[in-house]
């Protein structure tokens, strides 16, 4: 049996990990010969005469692909993991280490990475945070967009309304490719999410920062009720569904106290509707949603098990109605 070795305040995920620094900073500081996307370099990881790997974005992750290894293709902490000869939360634990990211709960988690180092054979360059510039290309609004969309009631209005829109291509930093499916943009300033919603895994593509609260600039200034969820998706649900709804940019983000603060005083309840991992073993959103609630006094909203869905997205489109989404807010709503 797999024992998780994380304790109950340990952020040590992914996605947090991510909040905080980006696939681009990861690879550039453990693969001493990348300099730039899409070039070919050396591999670092076997005796390599010529150029024959390359880090490129595909299906909204960054990897590395080695052309003359094709078994050499990771993205950036399973390349960690590689590279060390160590298992993947010993990889996280040496991410967390060396940006200083202080996400492990464990006291000892400095002294556990530094064991670590011995896998190591050269020295990482120092560290300095390199921002991804991402770029898109529009195209129109087609038959296979409101497919999608009308699945979850969100309309061309409403999309249009959270910055969503449809794209052809996209680039990183100088990089362009080209979308081989339905893909979207979401708009943040000048930061953008790139979705491409029927890629089989990794999804996305972000350059977003912790403090972009996805919603936000469509919230009314006083309401009676405000539900933080898990994504932009879940938020346009809602708001179809008559909601007003926020999400931060990670269901491991903890929101800041300055933000809850407003948020207190422009809506009288705050309620939160994280995904429900009915089918795993560690149910990551719900335990997040308990700790929010226990540190802010908010209400925790669940969609039982017996749906089969995890999250408002999910419920609205398997019953293809809000009927059940509604019941499920109004009998766990708790006014204070």
């Amino acid at each position: 049996m797999a024992i998780d070795r994380r304790d109950s305040n340990d952020h040590l995920h992914t996605d947090v990990i991510l909040g905080k620094i980006t696939e681009y900073d990861i690879f550039r500081y453990y693969c001493p010969n990348f300099k730039i996307l899409g070039k070919k370099f050396k591999s670092d990881l076997r005796q390599d005469n010529s150029p024959t790997v390359s880090i490129v974005p595909y299906n909204g992750k960054l990897l590395y692909k080695d052309f003359g290894s094709p078994d050499h293709t990771f993205d950036c902490f399973n390349y960690v993991k590689f590279k060390y000869s160590c298992d993947f939360y010993s990889a996280l634990n040496i991410i967390d280490s060396d940006f200083n990211l202080n996400l492990s709960s464990k006291k000892d988690g400095i002294k556990f990475t530094m064991g670590l180092m011995a896998y190591r054979q050269n020295k990482t360059p120092a560290y300095t945070k390199t921002e991804v510039i991402l770029k898109k290309k529009r195209r129109q609004w087609t038959r296979d967009d409101a497919k999608f969309w009308s699945k979850y009631f969100v309309s061309k209005k409403i999309l249009t309304m959270f910055g969503v829109e449809p794209i052809s291509h996209f680039w990183v930093n100088s990089t362009r490719f080209t979308c081989k499916s339905v893909t979207y943009a979401f708009r943040f300033k000048n930061r953008y999410k790139i979705y491409s919603p029927y890629e089989e895994t990794n999804k996305w593509l972000s350059n977003t920062k912790k403090t972009d609260v996805q919603g936000y600039n469509q919230l009314p200034y006083k309401g009676e009720r405000l539900i933080i969820t898990s994504s932009l998706k879940d938020v346009m649900c809602l708001h179809a569904a008559g909601y007003n709804a926020i999400a931060l940019q990670s269901e491991m983000q903890i929101p800041s106290d300055k933000l809850i603060s407003e948020l207190k005083t422009r809506f009288k309840t705050i309620d939160i509707l994280y995904d429900n991992d009915f089918d795993k073993v560690t149910n990551p959103g719900q335990t997040m949603a308990v700790k929010i609630c226990d540190l802010y006094g908010f209400n925790n909203i669940c969609i039982p098990d017996s749906y089969q869905s995890k999250d408002p997205s999910d419920l609205v489109k398997s019953v293809s109605r809000f009927n059940e989404l509604k019941n499920i807010l109004n009998e766990q709503r708790r006014d204070y």
